[in-house]
């Protein structure tokens, strides 16, 4: 896969937290922030496709979302965040 190279600006602040995660993580800070960039990708496609159905379909019920929460939770693999080795 090809990379781009991107130049960013952070806040002082928010560059020290990201910065602490990734090395609590074991990670890049450009590893650490392109999974933060994927994670947000993946929620902007869910709302569209939520979105999406809710103009085919109409507005789920209250009780369709938390059928479906409890079902994807049932079916989901937790991953946790690679950790620095010592």
């Amino acid at each position: 896969m090809a990379a781009e190279k991107l130049s960013i600006s952070l806040e002082a602040s928010l560059a020290r937290i990201v910065r602490s995660a990734a090395a609590e993580e074991g990670v890049t800070v450009s590893t650490w922030l392109a999974e933060a960039a994927k994670e947000r990708a993946r929620q902007l496609a869910l709302r569209t496709a939520l979105d999406a159905m809710d103009e085919r379909f109409g507005p789920m019920s209250l009780e369709d979302a938390r059928r479906i929460v409890a079902d994807t939770r049932k079916k989901s693999i937790v991953v946790r965040p690679r950790r620095k080795r010592t």
